[in-house]
């Protein structure tokens, strides 16, 4: 039958052909007149080639199976030692933004000019009291409401709350931390108080202050309200005018802004606060180990402490600098065991499924238990041999590089070991052949489709790592090479150990017990049952004339709803989602949402070279009198009129019109002994001292030149007091670089807040307005300027993540076409078949984002390109078993591809991972839940359903013609041998 195959085959694509009763395909004389292309003969001589390598190669790892596992073990050993210079970045910004962005770059250049960003330790608190009042002003005014957090009681007691806080006390090392310590103290050393955002800072942070009142015998004129409403009003002032005269600044020496401290109040009506914002702000060390040791433990005290607190009348959210890595954290360790659950599921079905039991009293010899661990095993090693090769050369790891890796390698490596162990049992070793030239010539039949995988998915990942995304690139490198020694280790050391295995079997030796020998009997050799289904009835089915259009129609469906809905895909991560189901931080985003008015602080940055000296560069900064209307200052101020469209909040604070207000001669700020020419502090009475301009027209003009830097370093160390309450120290001490001895002025920043931000969106938007912002400005003025929040180096990435995300997924395609139409013998059109079908794989996924709710950030792109490689998988097995078919039809020959790999892939993928993904779905992390447990099932039954349903049939409709050469090949290998009778269906 085979024969009237070949001929009806060459009959039907070449032309006629000689005597049936003396087919020329028997004939060897006869093969040069098949009109063979020079690329099919090309290609079937590197077939040939790969063929016969492999064929050697596999009986000399059976034939020398001590040396080669010895020598793979070495080999593992010497790459695995690397892991003891492993290092793991857990470090957001390392993560998530290259160090070439634009954001990384603008970070680097803010913290060393101006030092890091502060850590923030902050409180959110509601009563539960229902304490509103109404203020009624004497002897007369209209009453106005206060919210219930505004109540005294409430207030004495979130003071002792706040004071508590400041009493923390922690342990590092054999020292004691106190908040002291690590605060944020702007005046020290002439003032050491720690900078408190809190309302109670109003009062001086003292019980006593808040219950101050000035009255008689039938009224109160002035208490806490009174003070209260000047100071929202005017928050640097340090003389309420009202008969307190009490100050309003913090006692930290700056100002204690309302939008800051209050929360759910409308408009600017402070009054009306629902709730209370306490911040703390905490010194950064980034490069100092010890003090950064010591912010850490004060902060997880701190944490306990809230986390014990209890007040029947307060609700207090809080969240710390640290809280989120320690969620984080503590999530990862919690999710561990439904992790270990989840592989322990997958290891037990590979263990049991390899074996092909022909009866119950072999079942513990035929059973594969113990190649199935060595197969796991093998898997792993490829995993700690690609962590400690990259190891050795400093790359540091990731949390996703370690979560997503073993499983992406489990799933390549298995299904390479379901290949060669089913195709080793479904063969039959021909007359004359011994054990290892049989799995010799197995191993030069099938690992030819797993170097087609394997180097598919090494050189896309590798690919991948042109990534400009520090967490991808990551991934990609160590993904490629894992895929790939995987690869190595299986076409060696595990042909050694099938061959030591199936001698085990062939000399009826038990599993595991290799020692125990069962008597000799005589046992039929069958088909699997999985095998059975897909040759007679699951392949027959899906490609009847009827069903193929209808898998097409269904398919192309889905694709064109994919399409549809991929623009509709959310960029970003939600926070939240990062965080346990139980963390205390939830709380505290809820409330962030509901009651601030405020979000980060955003600095736009003057870099080092603007001319501050002339009037000119003077004016294109400033936002006084005389000043350009597109200066800097004017134009964020203007900006700031439409914070509903540029998310720029408030008037941005200027050290350049504060100084010229402070320097000018009405007021009493700038003075110098006139002996010496020091500063003269303007709380300081001696008649020595001279105010640095006279009070004449000349004196009234803005100083310049020589003049400029004169009194700009007194005014930068000059503290607030109540005569002069315009001292720059307190505000912008840290905003002013000046240089070559106090006689120029370097780089400088301007201060202002975006708008509350609430979720990825609102933060992109926000980055995005401040850079075109920004940029304006640059033009405006002639000279660079940039925003900076500290937000930004983990947003940026979404600005490009389109872009990115197209770019990583098409070069993956193009390296997968490449390689597949160079490996199937220069076959274009099935590179093209395969790059098609795992293409429309992955517009699938987006429709299921879609559908699911997954967002697009790194941690899906990633998936993504794993989903890539692992659709490789479903596809090139399948590809290639059509492409060396010898049928007659394109129908047959699809037909025939999908009966002896679809089972070995439905095994080897599909069951192996559907069970240890189900797992995950119990995992208490929101991210395992949507970007493992979502992704993972959709990329395996997609792969799965494209794979064994629609390949076939796009095969059968559109795949490559017969290789000619190929077809006289396998003839004249097969011709006049049992084997050629086992081809037959």
């Amino acid at each position: 039958m085979y024969l009237m195959v070949l001929k009806r085959t060459i009959e039907s694509e070449y032309g006629p052909i000689l005597d049936s009763n003396n087919p020329p395909c028997l004939n060897n004389d006869n093969i040069d007149q098949v009109d063979a292309s020079c690329g099919e003969t090309l290609g079937e001589r590197f077939e040939s080639s790969l063929r016969s390598l492999f064929a050697r190669w596999g009986s000399f790892c059976v034939q020398q199976p001590l040396v080669v596992i010895l020598g793979s073990l070495a080999v593992v050993a010497a790459c695995s030692g690397g892991l003891v210079y492993m290092k793991i970045t857990t470090d957001p910004v390392e993560l998530w933004s290259s160090p070439s962005s634009q954001a990384r770059q603008e970070k680097d250049y803010f913290d060393s000019h101006f030092g890091p960003f502060f850590r923030a330790e902050q409180l959110i608190i509601t009563t539960t009291l229902q304490s509103e009042s109404v203020y009624s002003p004497n002897p007369a005014g209209a009453d106005v409401p206060f919210g219930a957090p505004l109540d005294k009681d409430v207030l004495h007691q979130v003071l002792d709350l706040q004071t508590d806080i400041e009493n923390i006390v922690a342990s590092y090392g054999d020292q004691k931390v106190t908040l002291k310590d690590i605060c944020l103290a702007p005046l020290a050393p002439f003032n050491n108080n720690c900078t408190i955002l809190s309302v109670l800072n109003y009062f001086q942070n003292s019980h006593e202050q808040l219950d101050r009142s000035v009255g008689d015998e039938f009224y109160v004129y002035a208490d806490y309200h009174t003070h209260f409403l000047y100071c929202v009003s005017a928050p640097a002032s340090l003389n309420d005018t009202n008969k307190l005269h009490d100050p309003c600044l913090g006692t930290y020496g700056g100002p204690v802004f309302p939008w800051l401290v209050l929360g759910g109040y409308d408009a600017t009506n402070y009054n009306n606060a629902t709730a209370l914002v306490i911040t703390f702000p905490v010194n950064n060390y980034h490069n100092d180990s010890i003090n950064l040791g010591k912010a850490l433990a004060w902060e997880k005290e701190f944490i306990v402490f809230l986390k014990n607190y209890s007040n029947p009348n307060l609700t207090i959210s809080f969240n710390s600098e640290r809280s989120i890595e320690d969620e984080i954290n503590r999530e990862s360790e919690s999710d561990l065991s439904t992790v270990v659950v989840s592989y322990v599921i997958m290891f037990v079905y590979i263990s049991l499924a390899l074996g092909h039991i022909h009866s119950f009293r072999r079942l513990l010899v035929d059973s594969k238990i113990s190649l199935g661990i060595a197969g796991i095993v093998i898997v792993l090693s490829s995993v700690a041999c690609s962590l400690g090769i990259f190891s050795y050369a400093g790359i540091p790891l990731t949390l996703i590089v370690i979560e997503v890796i073993p499983f992406l390698v489990l799933a390549v490596g298995v299904d390479n070991i379901f290949i060669v162990v089913q195709t080793y049992q479904r063969d039959e070793r021909m007359p004359q052949e011994e054990l290892h030239h049989q799995i010799g010539r197995i191993l030069g039949d099938v690992a030819p489709s797993m170097l087609l995988s394997s180097f598919s998915e090494t050189v896309a990942f590798f690919l991948g790592a042109l990534s400009t995304m520090p967490a991808v690139r990551t991934f990609s490198l160590f993904a490629g090479l894992a895929v790939f020694i995987d690869f190595l280790l299986q076409i060696s050391c595990f042909i050694s150990l099938l061959g030591l295995d199936a001698k085990r079997q062939e000399g009826n030796r038990l599993d595991i017990v290799c020692c125990v020998k069962l008597p000799v009997g005589q046992e039929e050799r069958t088909d699997g049952f999985l095998f059975h289904f897909f040759k007679k009835v699951y392949a027959p089915f899906i490609l009847k004339e009827w069903v193929r259009p209808i898998v097409v129609a269904v398919f192309v469906g889905m694709l064109s709803f994919s399409i549809a809905v991929t623009n509709k895909v959310e960029i970003g991560l939600d926070q939240k989602l990062s965080m346990p189901d139980d963390s205390y931080v939830l709380d505290y985003f809820k409330n962030l949402s509901e009651y601030l008015h405020t979000g980060p602080p955003v600095y736009f940055v003057v870099e080092d070279g603007h001319d501050y000296l002339s009037l000119e560069g003077q004016n294109s900064v400033c936002g006084g009198v005389g000043c350009s209307n597109n200066s800097l200052v004017q134009q964020v101020y203007a900006a700031s009129l439409i914070s509903n469209y540029t998310t720029i909040g408030f008037n941005p604070s200027s050290w350049l019109d504060d100084y010229f207000d402070w320097v000018k001669p009405q007021s009493s700020c700038c003075r110098y002994y006139n002996s010496s020419g020091a500063f003269c502090n303007a709380s300081v009475v001696d008649t020595s001292c001279l105010r640095c301009h006279p009070m004449t027209p000349s004196g009234k003009l803005r100083p310049i030149e020589q003049d400029f830097m004169k009194f700009l370093p007194m005014f930068l160390s000059d503290n607030p007091n109540v005569k002069c309450g315009k001292g720059g120290h307190a505000a912008y001490s840290s905003a002013v670089v000046l240089k070559g001895n106090d006689t120029s002025v370097g780089a400088t920043y301007f201060m202002t807040y975006h708008t509350i931000l609430k979720d990825s969106p609102d933060f992109i938007d926000a980055m995005k307005m401040a850079r075109v912002l920004a940029d304006n400005i640059t033009s405006a003025m002639g000279h660079k300027v940039f925003p900076y929040s500290v937000f930004y180096v983990f947003y940026e990435q979404y600005l490009t993540i389109v872009y990115d995300t197209v770019f990583q997924l098409g070069v993956s395609l193009a390296a997968i076409f490449a390689v597949t139409a160079v490996l199937l013998g220069f076959e274009l059109w099935s590179g093209v078949l395969v790059s098609i079908t795992i293409a429309m794989i992955l517009v699938n996924m987006f429709g299921v984002m879609w559908l699911w709710d997954i967002s697009l950030n790194a941690v899906s792109l990633v998936n993504l390109v794993m989903s890539c490689g692992i659709s490789v998988e479903f596809c090139s097995h399948i590809v290639r078993a059509f492409s060396i078919s010898v049928k007659s039809t394109r129908v047959e020959r699809a037909e025939e591809a999908l009966a002896h790999m679809g089972s070995s892939v439905f095994s080897g993928i599909t069951l192996t991972k559907f069970g240890g993904i189900l797992i995950l779905a119990l995992s208490k992390s929101q991210i395992f839940q949507i970007f493992y447990f979502r992704m993972y099932l959709a990329m395996v039954l997609l792969g799965a359903t494209h794979g064994l349903i629609f390949l076939p049939v796009l095969l059968s409709y559109a795949g490559p013609s017969v290789n000619k050469a190929k077809v006289f090949a396998a003839n004249k290998r097969y011709a006049g041998t049992e084997r050629e009778h086992r081809l037959n269906f």
